[in-house]
């Protein structure tokens, strides 16, 4: 069988921007300070490959507002970004073609795949430090906090 190396330094970075925002994006404030909140945790590189994964009411507003290229996908349904995310760092070898993964979630479905995708690359959780689920959090190798107030968009519209 044969099997890639994974090419030195590439990050694949897997957002999802409801758990950032802490709900549904309707407004296009909220995808722009997340945008923000995001890059300054995590620090974005020209050749990252970002994916940004919402649910179906969020897509307009998501799909629009987000500056920079990336790949967009969404899922309706309880669940719908996460299980689209989740999808990908199963089924699409990210383990193999990546050095450094970076999930953009605090949700704990995400636990079980990041540790096992831990033991071939260095992954790292960005998430607001009040919405990281503690298994995640133990999952990990590193743990980013990204500074995001959602009630301050709502204040502030």
């Amino acid at each position: 069988m044969y099997t890639r190396k994974p090419t030195l330094g590439r990050r694949i970075v897997l957002i999802d921007i409801e758990n950032i925002v802490g709900g549904g994006v309707s407004m296009p404030e909220q995808v722009q300070a997340a945008q923000a909140a995001i890059a300054a945790a995590v620090v974005p590189r020209n050749d990252d490959q970002i994916v940004i994964a919402c649910g179906r009411f969020s897509v307009d507003v998501v799909g629009f507002e987000w500056r920079g290229p990336r790949r967009f996908v969404f899922r309706a349904g309880t669940n719908g970004a996460d299980l689209e995310l989740l999808d990908i760092l199963e089924t699409e070898g990210v383990g193999d073609r990546f050095t450094e993964i970076v999930l953009v979630s605090g949700d704990g479905i995400f636990a079980e795949v990041v540790s096992r995708l831990g033991l071939h690359a260095d992954v790292t959780v960005a998430s607001r430090a009040e919405s990281c689920s503690r298994r995640l959090r133990m999952a990990a190798k590193r743990v980013l906090d990204i500074d995001y107030d959602p009630n301050a968009i709502m204040e502030a519209a």
